[in-house]
């Protein structure tokens, strides 16, 4: 606990330090009086804040709140309730820069201008008309015809008329000097991608360079703002601090110069949603009026204080619920608790979104479906973090089973070994018996299960095989059995020797180790003991470059998950190398045949009811790898779908009221399902982004925010630090086949989320077999097993590369979704290159034929020299 309290306590101290050097105050020039002018949209026909337009109620509110601040407002438009803004201005002592909006429609062209004209004549506090805004910019007029508006309305109002285009419009369009009273200068730095700390005197630089242009003739700056948020736009950044700090010198630089102004805008615009994400964020008040910063005196940054609270709050409850479980050394529970802090810092933004930023039906959608993604990528990558930290910094394993650790007068009771065969390759069925006969164990039988294998060649030989073995290898044929492998199993039962105290099950493709039994249930000495698990091994891992790769994927399971979950006697069970005491089996209801994974199912069961397990690395058997890339994949589908089975039938079992099983061994059932869930979330998250990518391209809607790019990145680079570490320190191999480990479990992810929404969806999938000790084949798959995850993958890479090259503006933004993309690839393009893997050692299988050098793959290959080994 003390350990638990000092990394909680330095964790948090760091983590509220981190969030402390972003606490900026800053002293700013004050602006004194109120400001010359603001762009004053609200109520424009084009505004829809979740469909509603303005009402003439919030119209006057929002004048009400202009009108302490600045002397006049500058209006784009006079259609719709826009009209009434001079009225309404007037009644407060505000001046109106009167807007007349040009498009490409005439009949609404000349309803502007005629309405316009009646405004300035009805209303004296209408001091300018700026006819059109941007419009040569938008091409949605000709010079020639903006001319001859500008013409007209001249002619007929009695104030002076403008145009508002950007600088550098007015420096390629001399003839449009000649026919306006001013020139309004539009300059927004922010757009041009000027640094924060250049916008200011940008923004002068390219006005005087308008003056100097056209001397004589007078010039306001019609526009200049900068974004409280959005996105980053190469060197310009939009936060509230940066426009605070630079809208502030901007107007203390003009009033010191005597230069005419207005401030793009005073109110947010939710609606500008077709400028991307900075689009309604450049108001000095926000959509609700409350001022964004103050024009006088210090200006703080309130929201890093809500963010920073809610992150710590996270961190510590991250910390409290992940570490109180446990007894972690220093060293573990710091990197846990820095980790869990770090994790929560993200969270925290991604969870205050909604209420720092507008969101609409698609983005609020967006913004849930982020938040649904991101909580379980945020604690399986937490999970991961953990396991390094543990391994790499926690205490030695305790638990694991030696054989030099059995009293010396444990009892070796009889065992009865077990080995289910559903149309296995017989050959290799009968190697294994003959392993069984060499086990150096004075009591046991072996009862060979074969079921639903209706082909005599399959099981005759096995059958004949048995009888030259001796009584005690039992032959059994069920030709039809429900229940799969349970059934199978449990239609043994009966056939067992009452006085067998412990089964034991094995695979059809295991050769065991002589050793195996004596020096694994003296283990059932202790009578709390139900269960004891060797790990899995292979002895073809070296046929051939995929099977390396197969074969080092599962080891790190085996040597790294299992052992840590062994610490709190919360391993699974797995089919094969298993001894279960009988009558705990018995106790518990034999095997279930409602899951796919009856052993893990009754592992779990055993749990449940009090029993106790051991588990040791020493290897004592070896199997068949998957034949084919196929088969591979079709194995863990079976696991991951038996793990969905198994969670909706023992979930109550992990509630926090829940008795049956301890806290440890409910982290590790939940982070494991977590794990499963993982690939189905990171396989969701690949498709909606996928699908996000053409609304950015061809209708520039909002650009995923950072807090949902950064934790699938960070869990990608969790993910390779796990492996790289935890292969590393536990299974010692070396670099190349590591990258095969990871290129393996990569791959595995679409399969797993198919598992996943098939386990939701159909709850009784049949089992389906896998496929080992065949005769190889020289050909490849007719038809790609990697098939869909290759499209995806490409369209990824596609959609990645598409956006790096549309990204000419450098948006900070635009590039992490791009890399995102890129990271997300690489799990479906991992099959792709696995199935590369197969075809290449089926090209070279055949050329190994054709020259007299096959080898069947169920010869025993490596298996003499492991057991050796043992």
């Amino acid at each position: 606990m003390k350990n638990i309290l000092a990394a909680a306590l330095i964790a948090a101290v760091l983590h509220g330090l981190a969030w402390a050097t972003t606490l900026e105050t800053v002293v700013l020039p004050d602006v004194t009086g109120k400001v010359q002018s603001m762009s004053f949209n609200i109520g424009a026909p084009r505004e829809a804040w979740f469909g509603r337009s303005a009402t003439l109620r919030e119209l006057a509110r929002a004048l009400d709140v202009i009108k302490p601040v600045s002397r006049s407002v500058r209006t784009y438009t006079v259609s719709g309730i826009q009209a009434q803004v001079p009225a309404l201005a007037k009644e407060r002592g505000i001046e109106v820069m009167l807007g007349i909006w040009l498009g490409r429609d005439a009949a609404s062209n000349r309803r502007e201008i005629e309405t316009a004209v009646t405004l300035v004549r009805k209303y004296s506090n209408i001091r300018a008309v700026f006819v059109g805004n941007e419009t040569l910019l938008r091409e949605d007029l000709t010079l020639e015809e903006l001319i001859t508006i500008i013409r007209e309305v001249r002619t007929r109002v009695p104030v002076p008329v403008t145009t508002g285009e950007t600088w550098d419009r007015w420096l390629t369009h001399p003839d449009l000097v000649d026919e306006v009273d001013f020139m309004s200068v539009h300059v927004l730095p922010y757009w041009e991608a000027v640094g924060a700390q250049n916008a200011v005197s940008y923004a002068f630089e390219r006005y005087r360079e308008v003056l100097a242009t056209f001397p004589g003739k007078d010039a306001i700056i019609a526009e200049f703002g900068w974004p409280s948020r959005g996105y980053r736009n190469r060197d310009a950044g939009p936060d509230p601090m940066t426009q605070a700090t630079i809208i502030r010198q901007f107007v203390a630089e003009a009033s010191r110069n005597g230069i005419g102004y207005n401030l793009m805008e005073a109110f947010d615009q939710p609606w500008k949603t077709m400028e991307g994400s900075v689009g309604p964020y450049w108001g000095v008040f926000d959509h609700d009026g409350n001022a964004k910063f103050s024009l006088a005196g210090v200006v703080e940054q309130p929201e890093q204080w809500r963010r920073g609270i809610l992150a710590l709050i996270l961190g510590a409850v991250m910390t409290g619920l992940w570490l109180m479980t446990r007894r972690p050394t220093f060293g573990h529970a710091l990197a846990m608790a820095i980790a869990a802090n770090a994790l929560s810092a993200a969270v925290a933004v991604a969870l205050l979104y909604p209420f720092e930023n507008y969101l609409n039906v698609g983005s609020a959608v967006a913004w849930g479906l982020g938040m649904v993604l991101m909580l379980p990528l945020t604690l399986v990558t937490l999970g991961k973090l953990d396991e390094v930290a543990e391994v790499t910094l926690g205490p030695r394993p305790k638990r694991l089973w030696r054989a030099e650790d059995a009293p010396a007068d444990a009892p070796l009771p009889k065992v009865s070994i077990q080995i289910p065969a559903y149309r296995e390759n017989p050959n290799m069925l009968i190697e294994t018996l003959n392993s069984c006969a060499r086990l150096d164990y004075p009591d046991f039988e072996v009862v060979v299960i074969i079921n639903n294998t209706d082909d005599e060649s399959l099981w005759r030989p096995v059958q004949a095989h048995c009888i030259k073995l001796g009584p005690h290898f039992k032959f059994l044929n069920f030709p039809k059995v429900a229940g799969f492998k349970a059934g199978a199993l449990t239609a043994a039962m009966p056939h067992v020797a009452p006085d067998a105290e412990i089964l034991a099950v094995l695979d059809a493709d295991y050769v065991v180790a002589p050793k195996w039994l004596r020096d694994l249930v003296p283990a059932f000495a202790d009578p709390k003991v139900a269960m004891v698990q060797a790990p899995q091994d292979h002895r073809d891992g070296e046929r051939s470059l995929l099977a390396r790769c197969m074969n080092a994927e599962y080891t790190g399971f085996f040597d790294i998950g299992m052992v840590q979950r062994n610490e709190a006697d919360a391993i699974i069970a797995h089919g094969t190398m298993l001894l279960v005491r009988r009558a705990a089996f018995d106790a518990v209801g034999g095997w279930s045949p409602d899951t796919i994974t009856e052993d893990t199912e009754l592992g779990l069961r055993l749990f449940e009811a009090g029993y106790h397990a051991h588990y040791t690395r020493r290897r004592y058997g070896w199997g068949l790898l998957p034949d084919t890339y196929r088969a591979f994949k079709t194995q863990r589908h079976r696991w991951a779908y038996g793990a969905v089975q198994i969670f909706f039938k023992h979930w109550r079992h992990m509630l926090p009221g829940a008795r049956t099983l301890t806290r440890g061994q409910k982290v590790h059932y939940i982070t494991g399902w977590l794990h499963w869930l993982s690939d189905a979330v990171g396989a969701l998250a690949a498709v909606v982004n996928l699908a996000w990518v053409p609304f950015i391209l061809f209708v520039g809607v909002m650009l995923p925010p950072i807090p949902f790019t950064l934790p699938i990145l960070a869990a990608f680079g969790a993910g390779l630090l796990h492996c790289v570490l935890l292969y590393m320190a536990r299974v010692k191999i070396g670099p190349a086949r590591i990258a095969g480990a990871a290129l393996a479990a990569a791959s595995l992810q679409w399969t797993v989320a198919r598992a996943i929404y098939d386990g939701i969806k159909v709850p009784d999938l049949p089992f389906r077999v896998t496929q080992k000790g065949k005769a190889q084949t020289t050909k490849a798959a007719p038809v790609s097993p990697a098939r869909t995850e290759t499209r995806i993958g490409v369209a990824l890479m596609a959609s990645s590369a598409a956006l790096f090259a549309v990204n000419t503006s450098g948006i900070i933004e635009l590039y992490l979704f791009a890399g995102t993309l890129l990271v997300q690839s690489l799990p479906f393009l991992a099959a792709t290159a696995m199935y590369i893997l197969e075809r290449r050692d089926s090209a070279r299988l055949a050329h190994n034929k054709a020259a007299g050098n096959g080898r069947d793959p169920a010869a025993g290959v490596g298996g003499t020299a492991n057991q050796a080994a043992a």
